[in-house]
C-alpha cells in the first residue's frame, strides 16, 4: 500500500517546493502542475517515490502521473499545502496551443468523471431500450433518462463553475449567465424567427451541452469585474458589478458569442462527418493509432471541445468510437507482456494494468509501466489501435454519450452503426497487438527471482565522501528529511570526491553528474545525491569517472565535484545518502556521526529478512 501522504510530500518536493508551483489540477491519472522554473524540477527524484509511475512535460504543463490514485495524492497536497482547490492555471506559459491545452485540462478536469460516470449510465440506458428491455415511453425510462442526461443538458453551468475558477471571475455570476442560456423559456426559442431584443434581431440557436460561448464569456467576465470593481464606489461594486456583469454578458452571448460559436461548431461538426463519410477509414486510423500518443503527451485535451462540439451539433460523437480501439490495444499488449514475460516483478505490474486497461479504460499503467519502456508492445498496440480504429469508422459506429472509452463503456455504441464491423474492428484492435506482443516479443528484463534470496541480507555501506556525519532529519528538504525518498544519513562533504561505499553495480550515473545510484551485490539500492537543487547546474562543476552498468568495488571513484564552486553559486553542498530500495531494506542501523573519511563505516542496511527475524 501506497502512503499517499509521503508520496505527495515527496513529489511537492520534486517539482521544486511549493514557492515553484503556480498552479496544480489532476486528470484521470496525472497531476499537472503549471511550474515557475521548470528545471528545479527533479524527474529522477519523483520516479523514485512510490506511488508515482513516470514524469512527463507537455502543454506548458510539468505532469506526474500517478495512476489510479490520484485524486488520493491531490487530496493530501492539499491538506498539506495552501495548492489545489480548483486549479487556477493562468500562470499557463508557452506557446498559444499550450496554453489553451492547459485551459481545457484545468477547466474539464473536475467534471470528467462525473460526466464519464452518467454518460456510461446513458448508455446503459439508451443500450435497454434498443434490446428492448426498457420501454422508452415508460416513467421509469423518464427518470432514468433525466438523471444519467441532466449534467451533459446543462454543462454550460459546471462549465461555469470550473472557468470561473480558472479565470479567477465569480463563480455564482458565471453560474448565473449560464442558467440564462438554458433557461427553459429561452431553449424555446431556438429555431422560432423574428427574435429581437430592443429592436436588434437575435440569431437564437442551442445552449444545452455547449462549451465555446460559457468559456469565452466568462473570459470576458473575469476582466471586466477586474474593471468594474476597481472604478465602482466601495459601498455598491459588490452588487453593481454581478448586476452589469450579467446584463451585459448575456446579451452579448445571444447577439454574437454564440451564433459565432454555433457556425464554427457546426463547421467543424461538418468537417469531421465529411472525413468519416468519406474517408472513414483513414479518421478512424488516425484517432486509433494516435490516441494514446496525444494521452502521453497531454494533447488529448484539445479534442475533448470536438467531441462536445460534434455531440452538440449532431448528438453523435463519431471521433468516440475509434478511441476504443486504441485504449482496448494498449491493454491487449500488455495482457501479452503478462503472458509472454517470465519476470516476476514485471508480471506483477502487468496483471493490474491489463485489468485497470480493459476495464476502466485507464492505460497510463500499462503504457508508462510496461509497454512504453518495452518499446514493442506500444508499438504493436499503436498498431492495433489503427486497424481497429479504421474498421469501427468504416462501419459508421458512433457514440450517443460522452463515456471514457473501456470496456464497461461498450454500451455506449451498441446498436449505433454497423455492430459486425465493430465487433470485428475490438476484436482485431486486441487480437493484434496481444499476438504480436506473445509472438514477436520484446526484450524481457532478467528475472530476478534467482538474486532474490541474496537481497535479504544486511549491507555495511562505507562512506562514500570525506565530511561531517548530519542527521537526515537536518537536510533542508523535505523529501530527503521525511523520509520519503529512503533512510540513511547526509555528509557535509569536506573533500571533492565520491567513492563506491560497497561492491556493486552502477544503475544510474546522471549526465549532470550531480547524483549516482547504486546497486549493492547483496541487493540493496543507494541514491548518492551530492547538494541540493544541484541538478540545475546541468553538469557544470561535476566530473563522471563511471557509466551506468559498470561494475565497482568499494573505494573506486565515481565522481568528483568542485564544492567551492557549487558553493559559491549559491548550492547547499549537503549530501543525503539514501537506500531506496525501502521494500527490502526498510531501516538502517549503527549509523556513524561526526567527522569520517570515505571507506570509514557509515550505518547498516538492515533487511526484511532479519529484521523479521529480530522479531
Amino acid at each position: 500500500m501506497v502512503d499517499h501522504a509521503k508520496t505527495a510530500t515527496a513529489v511537492v518536493a520534486g517539482v521544486g517546493g511549493e514557492s515553484n508551483i503556480t498552479s496544480l489540477v489532476h486528470c484521470a491519472t496525472r497531476l499537472r502542475f503549471v511550474l515557475k522554473d521548470e528545471s528545479k524540477a527533479d524527474a529522477t527524484a519523483l520516479r523514485a517515490t512510490p506511488g508515482v509511475i513516470t514524469t512527463a512535460q507537455a502543454g506548458g504543463q510539468y505532469q506526474v502521473v500517478i495512476g489510479n490514485d490520484v485524486p488520493d495524492v491531490y487530496a493530501a497536497i492539499q491538506e498539506q499545502t495552501s495548492l489545489g482547490g480548483g486549479g487556477t492555471d493562468t500562470g499557463a506559459k508557452g506557446t498559444l496551443f499550450n496554453r489553451f491545452i492547459t485551459m481545457i485540462s484545468s477547466i474539464f478536469t473536475p467534471i470528467l468523471w462525473a460526466l464519464a460516470g452518467t454518460g456510461l449510465l446513458k448508455a446503459f440506458v439508451a443500450a435497454a431500450v434498443t434490446f428492448g428491455w426498457l420501454d422508452a415511453t415508460s416513467s421509469t425510462y423518464v427518470i432514468l433518462n433525466a438523471l444519467s442526461d441532466a449534467l451533459i443538458n446543462f454543462l454550460p453551468m459546471a462549465l461555469a463553475i470550473t472557468a470561473a475558477r480558472y479565470f479567477k471571475a465569480s463563480e455564482f455570476t458565471s453560474f448565473a449567465i449560464a442558467g440564462a442560456l438554458v433557461y427553459p423559456t429561452i431553449t424555446a426559442l431556438n429555431g422560432q424567427p423574428d427574435i429581437t431584443f430592443f429592436g436588434i434581431p437575435v440569431t437564437m440557436v442551442s445552449y444545452v451541452s455547449s462549451v465555446i460561448p460559457i468559456i469565452v464569456i466568462v473570459w470576458l467576465q473575469s476582466h471586466a469585474e477586474r474593471f468594474l470593481l476597481k472604478v465602482l464606489p466601495g459601498a455598491v461594486k459588490r452588487f453593481l458589478t454581478p448586476m452589469i456583469v450579467v446584463a451585459i454578458a448575456v446579451p452579448l452571448v445571444f447577439l454574437a458569442i454564440g451564433p459565432l460559436s454555433s457556425l464554427i461548431g457546426g463547421g467543424l461538426a461538418a468537417g469531421i462527418g465529411w472525413v468519416f463519410q468519406t474517408l472513414p477509414w483513414l479518421g478512424g486510423a488516425i484517432m486509433g493509432g494516435l490516441w494514446q500518443v496525444f494521452v502521453i503527451f497531454g494533447l488529448h485535451w484539445g479534442l475533448v471541445p470536438l467531441f462536445q462540439l460534434e455531440y452538440q451539433t449532431t448528438g453523435q460523437i463519431f471521433l468516440l468510437g475509434p478511441v476504443f480501439a486504441a485504449v482496448l490495444a494498449q491493454a491487449a499488449a500488455v495482457a501479452g507482456v503478462l503472458v509472454r514475460s517470465r519476470n516476476k516483478n514485471l508480471r506483477s505490474l502487468a496483471a493490474p494494468a491489463t485489468l485497470s486497461g480493459f476495464l476502466a479504460g485507464i492505460t497510463e499503467p500499462a503504457i508508462y509501466g510496461i509497454n512504453l519502456p518495452l518499446k514493442r508492445p506500444f508499438v504493436f498496440g499503436v498498431v492495433g489501435g489503427a486497424l481497429g480504429g479504421a474498421l469501427i469508422a468504416m462501419g459508421g459506429v458512433f457514440s450517443k454519450a460522452f463515456v471514457v472509452p473501456s470496456g464497461l463503456a461498450l454500451p455506449a455504441l451498441l446498436g449505433n452503426g454497423n455492430m459486425v464491423m465493430l465487433g470485428i474492428g475490438l476484436a482485431v484492435a486486441i487480437i493484434v497487438p496481444f499476438v504480436l506482443t506473445v509472438v514477436v516479443g520484446f526484450t524481457d528484463p532478467v528475472d530476478d527471482t534467482a538474486p532474490a534470496a541474496p537481497a535479504a541480507t544486511d549491507t555495511m555501506v562505507l562512506s562514500p565522501v570525506d565530511g561531517t556525519v548530519v542527521a537526515l532529519s537536518e537536510v533542508p528538504d523535505a523529501a530527503f528529511a521525511d523520509g520519503s525518498l529512503g533512510k540513511g544519513v547526509a555528509i557535509r562533504p569536506t573533500s571533492g570526491a565520491v567513492y563506491a561505499p560497497f561492491d556493486g553495480t552502477v544503475v544510474a550515473a546522471f549526465p549532470t553528474g550531480h547524483a549516482i545510484g547504486l546497486r549493492g551485490v547483496d541487493g540493496v539500492e543507494l541514491l548518492i545525491h551530492v547538494g541540493l537543487d544541484t541538478v540545475t547546474l546541468g553538469g557544470q562543476h561535476f566530473t563522471l569517472k563511471v557509466e551506468s552498468g559498470a561494475e565497482v568495488t568499494a573505494g573506486d571513484l565515481l565522481l568528483e565535484f568542485d564544492g567551492g564552486a557549487i558553493t559559491a553559486a549559491g548550492y547547499d553542498l549537503i549530501t543525503p545518502i539514501v537506500v531506496t530500495n525501502g521494500d527490502l531494506y526498510p531501516d538502517v542501523a549503527d549509523m556513524a556521526s561526526g567527522p569520517l573519511s570515505h571507506g570509514e563505516a557509515l550505518f547498516r542496511a538492515l533487511s526484511v529478512d532479519s529484521l523479521t527475524t529480530a522479531r
